[in-house]
């Protein structure tokens, strides 16, 4: 997966994720965020191999409904979902490994 700082700028609904079938991790930051920007090698590695997961980068900040329907507060703030429901969230992850961790935690059928 080649990683690139952009967000988009026009967030999906909040309905068309809790609806969406199988893994997606959902990154909320900005293209400026230096604390975005540091993490972005880290979500890299740990996305590799991981090709069946989707990744989407939102832009978020002041009055972006999407961002605050997920009670973001810091950037970034990769929020983990399967089939829609969030499974792992992390907030300024510092390492591959938990990032590697929680896109496991999606990418496995449910055990129920």
């Amino acid at each position: 997966m080649t990683t690139t700082l952009e967000y988009v700028k026009t967030a999906p609904e909040r309905a068309e994720l809790d609806t969406t079938r199988g893994p997606l991790v959902v990154e909320f930051g900005t293209d400026w965020c230096g604390h975005c920007r540091a993490a972005q090698p880290l979500i890299a590695q740990a996305f590799q191999g991981h090709g069946a997961v989707r990744h989407m980068k939102i832009e978020d900040g002041s009055g972006r409904p999407l961002g605050r329907s997920f009670r973001v507060k810091l950037w970034p703030t990769l929020v983990f979902l399967r089939d829609g429901k969030e499974v792992a969230r992390l907030v300024r992850p510092g390492d591959v490994a938990q990032i590697s961790d929680a896109i496991a935690q999606i990418e496995a059928p449910s055990a129920q």
